[in-house]
């Protein structure tokens, strides 16, 4: 390009003809006329790069077809280039290319089928009104006690509003209750919500998109109407604003690790604060994200007229401790000696076991247990009733070491039928104020020197009482001080000697 712009400056510049220009720039004569009567000087495509054949070309559809069937499969059982260049070999005797050869077009390959980058998606039209469904997983503290938390998170894509429930678990009764108190929340249901495959919501991914749903699922779905829909397996992009909205809100309302004394009045206070969090420009709309989740809400279909049940009604049989298992005998349950070697039913909500006779009374709750360790809900109080009637077997039970060292010692000196008293009184107050009350008067009342029934009762009214404290009485200036007077009761001892004199004569 530089030549070219010398000839015509030595042309139309310098007004040099075209042989003086040829001889000086050593050009011929009909080249110099050419770029002198050039008009277009756009820059020319450059030419298709052909490339050359490889050795390789004819085996590449057999590495291609190896290497797509990969897919279906764990990463770790998948062909390695050396795999391929071993097979390549077995299967044509005429194979000649090198390992290097077959490694780099494996490379190549694969980079094209498992890329993230190479993939397009279609932009998504957000309709008012539609919503998306997942859970993520964030810690929280219950008193003292680290849990692995796993939060709901449903998302309006039109608007970017956005809401959270925290839970334990990932189970049907916890997206139930999730999306039913968001649902209670904003005043009606989204038309259409979009999950991936969550376990408590699909059982199978048939042919043709379509789901089979878990009987749980389909009652939820029913009772509020909404369209389930659900993403093809590995794309999250289908639903990629709850995909970001779940790292939102884990940055910005679980961080923080939070402190949590009663989850369903944190999770009541989520819903608020997610209700503040909108009032925050869209992200990409000049508008506050607040009032377009109005638009959202105007589209919602209205509540259903009953509450929904999201628990969960099981039959379980308890052993010859009655206890029972759940989550594949992970967790362990106790109930009542009586129901001992029987069913029972048991209801299961979000936070709680429920264990219920077969008239459906309660017998007895527990707090569900989560996670994959082997754990244990043990309740001693029922036990403590029939404990008392077999006072021998104390030592071989969990209440043995719940309590205090002092009472440990005191049981183990006593005499049977004093075991047996203690123990029984030990069971009523149990069942009036709780356990720990009632070992902590049985022993005040041993530290007191007493043991008996009755005072154990007495210094457990004592310290369960409510004492009223008053604040002192302070007299006014005015009030003058009085002079402190000092009885002489002689005059009343006499009488009292004469009189039981005469008596006594």
């Amino acid at each position: 390009m530089a030549r070219i712009n010398c000839i015509r400056e030595m042309f139309f510049e310098k007004g040099m003809n075209y042989a003086s220009i040829a001889r000086v720039t050593g050009h011929d004569v009909k080249t110099v006329k050419k770029y002198v009567h050039q008009e277009d000087f756009n820059q020319p495509l450059p030419k298709p790069v052909k490339k050359r054949g490889s050795k390789l070309d004819k085996y590449k559809g057999d590495i291609d077809d190896w290497l797509e069937e990969d897919k279906k499969f764990h990463k770790k059982q998948r062909h390695t280039a050396l795999k391929v260049f071993d097979r390549l070999e077995e299967k044509f005797p005429e194979f000649d290319c090198s390992y290097r050869l077959v490694a780099t077009y494996v490379a190549e390959k694969k980079k094209t089928l498992y890329s993230q980058e190479s993939q397009f998606y279609m932009p998504l039209v957000h309709i008012p009104g539609e919503a998306q469904v997942d859970f993520g997983k964030a810690a929280f503290y219950e008193g003292n006690e680290l849990c692995e938390g796993h939060y709901l998170n449903l998302s309006f894509p039109h608007s970017n509003g956005g809401y959270l429930q925290l839970f334990k678990g990932e189970n049907m009764q916890c997206l139930a209750e999730g999306l039913k108190n968001i649902f209670a929340h904003i005043g009606g249901v989204p038309t259409r919500l979009w999950f991936d495959n969550l376990s408590p919501a699909v059982k199978n991914i048939l042919r043709n998109h379509r789901r089979d749903l878990t009987d749980s699922f389909l009652h939820f779905k029913k009772h509020y109407g909404f369209v389930a829909a659900f993403c093809n397996p590995a794309s999250g992009h289908e639903k990629g604003n709850v995909e970001n909205k779940v790292g939102y809100h884990r940055r910005n309302l679980l961080v923080p690790v939070p402190r949590v004394d009663d989850l369903k009045e944190f999770n009541r206070q989520l819903l608020e604060k997610c209700d503040q969090n909108m009032k925050r420009p869209h992200y990409l709309k000049e508008r506050l994200i607040s009032e377009l989740f109005a638009e959202d809400q105007r589209a919602l279909r209205p509540l259903p007229p009953t509450v929904f049940d999201e628990s969960e009604l099981v039959t379980v049989r308890t052993n010859s401790y009655a206890k029972f298992t759940l989550s594949k005998g992970r967790h362990t349950y106790s109930t009542a000696p009586r129901y001992a070697c029987s069913e029972v039913y048991v209801r299961l909500n979000a936070h709680e076991v429920i264990v219920l006779d077969e008239n459906y009374r309660e017998i007895i709750r527990h707090p569900r247990l989560y996670g994959e360790k082997n754990l244990e809900s043990m309740d001693w109080l029922p036990y403590l009733t029939q404990l008392s009637r077999r006072p021998a077997a104390l030592k071989y039970t969990g209440i043995y070491p719940m309590l205090p060292e002092p009472i440990q010692d005191f049981l183990s000196s006593c005499d049977y039928p004093c075991k047996k008293e203690t123990l029984k009184v030990l069971a009523k107050l149990s069942e009036a104020s709780g356990f720990n009350k009632a070992t902590e008067a049985l022993l005040t009342a041993l530290e007191h020197g007493v043991s008996d029934a009755d005072s154990i009762k007495a210094v457990f009214s004592r310290i369960n009482s409510e004492v009223l404290n008053l604040d002192p009485l302070i007299l006014p200036a005015t009030v003058p001080d009085m002079p402190t007077v000092k009885p002489n009761v002689e005059n009343y001892d006499r009488l009292f000697l004469e009189r039981g004199g005469s008596y006594g004569n």
